[in-house]
């Protein structure tokens, strides 16, 4: 109680998951969840959500939109108008009780969303990233909104769980973060954050925390991929989606000023605007192909990703096609069977039933995605999509 708890993680590490689960709108698989000492069994009373969409009825005005939640408790029709008008006007939208959603920007519609769920005085709300379909000024004026009417005490809530991607979100607004890791989702650590509000994004102090929490994030994946490198053919590595675009841009703003090969993470996200779940993928392509070392919260050039970035197109591919061929074993294995065919072609299902036999379905389909993607630009194999064939036919 009088908490903002934060959940920071890549996305599928079940973040989202665990807010419908405490709001009674999924059932857990195992275990017991438990809300004012009572099993959770539907939805809860008490526990409100902002979504990531706007969520709201395009056919309502804002004060109808408002009401919904307090209709549903079947409050009098007096009460039900005089708490959403305050609600409205906490929120900052008073003068647009009458507008429906469509005259509204984004920022409004989200705002309408608060002061639907705050409406109803619940004693948790949960925010599903209510700030990331906004645009970066309206998004921290929405923050900074709530946080001043967080500390106060306007709000009528009792505690917040706030799911995020972004760092500095968390460390902003934000009591205690949860860190999640993946496969399997589960809270990897737990960090307290004891600065006063409001805080300042510029102070060593704030600084250090998001230093920690990036530190925190990027070890326990490098320990898990060195680990899942360890144990077996490499098969078993389920790859995110990122494109050898991706990759260059990263590697040409490592080299660029002021960074000249080496660069503190916060400060790159900072820089190239870049999320938890945009940077860190980027990051790691980067590590597995030995084109840079994520370490301590640092990302540093190696010999060859400096190459790369010195390097014109043509050489460039080259030097892709080399780490694919060294360091990601399904692309290897891939080549290997073309290679060994006499038609130098096998079919998309050869390769994703083997990766099936390891890792999920949507992982194994992501992976395949990914050494597309990196084959193509590196010219190491083709792929007929509509053929769902690999072949040779533009070999290197």
């Amino acid at each position: 109680q009088g908490e903002i708890v934060g959940l920071l993680g890549r996305s599928g590490s079940g973040k989202s998951t665990l807010l419908r689960l405490i709001a009674g709108l999924a059932r857990p698989q195992g275990g017991s969840l438990t809300y004012m000492g009572a099993p959770i069994e539907g939805p809860a009373l008490g526990v409100a959500m902002v979504f990531q969409s706007f969520a709201l009825f395009p056919w309502l005005t804002v004060l109808e939109n408002v009401q919904l939640g307090l209709e549903a408790q079947g409050l009098p029709p007096q009460e039900i108008r005089t708490r959403a008008l305050a609600a409205i006007d906490l929120i900052g939208l008073d003068g647009y009780e009458s507008a429906y959603p469509r005259e509204l920007s984004g920022g409004m519609r989200q705002r309408v969303g608060f002061a639907r769920a705050v409406v109803v005085h619940p004693n948790i709300l949960l925010m599903d990233e209510p700030f990331s379909a906004l645009d970066v000024l309206t998004a921290e004026n929405l923050r900074t909104d709530l946080v001043e009417l967080w500390g106060n005490g306007k709000l009528p809530i009792k505690s917040i769980i706030l799911v995020t991607h972004n760092i500095e979100e968390a460390v902003l607004m934000c009591d205690r973060v949860l860190l999640f890791s993946s496969n399997p989702g589960r809270v990897s650590s737990e960090i307290r954050i004891d600065l006063p509000q409001p805080r300042d994004r510029t102070s060593p102090q704030f600084e250090s925390y998001v230093d920690q929490i990036y530190v925190e994030m990027t070890a326990r994946r490098i320990e898990r991929m060195q680990r899942q490198a360890a144990a077996g053919t490499g098969l078993d590595t389920a790859l995110n989606h990122v494109s050898p675009n991706q990759i260059s841009g990263l590697i040409e703003a490592l080299a660029a000023p002021p960074y000249e090969g080496k660069a503190d993470l916060p400060d790159i996200a900072y820089e190239q605007e870049l999320e938890v779940d945009e940077l860190f993928p980027v990051a790691e392509a980067m590590q597995m192909l030995r084109l840079a070392e994520v370490e301590g919260g640092d990302i540093k050039l190696t010999h060859m990703g400096k190459r790369f970035a010195d390097s014109e197109l043509n050489e460039r591919k080259e030097i892709f096609s080399r780490a694919l061929m060294s360091h990601v074993p399904i692309a290897a294995h891939i080549r290997r069977v073309l290679d060994e065919r006499a038609s130098h072609s096998a079919p998309k299902t050869r390769f994703l039933d083997e990766l099936e036999d390891r890792m999920a379905e949507d992982a194994a389909e992501e992976t395949l995605k990914t050494v597309v993607s990196w084959a193509r630009f590196a010219e190491l194999f083709s792929y007929d999509d509509d053929a769902a064939m690999f072949s040779l036919e533009n070999p290197t």
